[in-house]
């Protein structure tokens, strides 16, 4: 996975939007508004913060402890940094974001996910 594919997938989801509120090396891709995932334009190898259910991200990092780390400028409880160097391949990548996709859109309001037919 590059950065051209990972933004495709990202943007390809429902209600999502991107842009560079923390500056211009920062790639954010937020549903409705919300943060969940975030990318260094900048950064080699490239690597995306996402969004994790707190004992599944200890048991990711335990499994890949070079793909998979405490977020950096994140709450590490609840965020991953997950670095593409070959060991986890592209479908496992894009279940990690459709992850961070999903925690996301179970956190909003019931009006906001029925206003954006989102599933709940």
């Amino acid at each position: 996975m590059n950065i051209e594919t990972l933004r495709e997938y990202c943007l390809g989801k429902k209600a999502v939007d991107e842009g560079f509120p923390f500056g211009e090396d920062t790639l954010v891709f937020k549903v409705a508004g919300k943060v969940f995932l975030l990318v260094g334009l900048d950064e080699h190898p490239l690597y995306f913060n996402v969004k994790c259910d707190p004992e599944r991200a200890i048991s990711l990092r335990e499994l890949h402890p070079h793909s998979v780390k405490p977020a950096y400028h994140m709450n590490k409880k609840h965020w991953n940094s997950v670095y593409i160097i070959g060991e986890l391949n592209d479908d496992t990548l894009r279940e990690l974001i459709d992850h961070s996709y999903e925690l996301v859109v179970a956190g909003l309001p019931k009006k906001e996910k029925e206003r954006l037919k989102l599933k709940d």
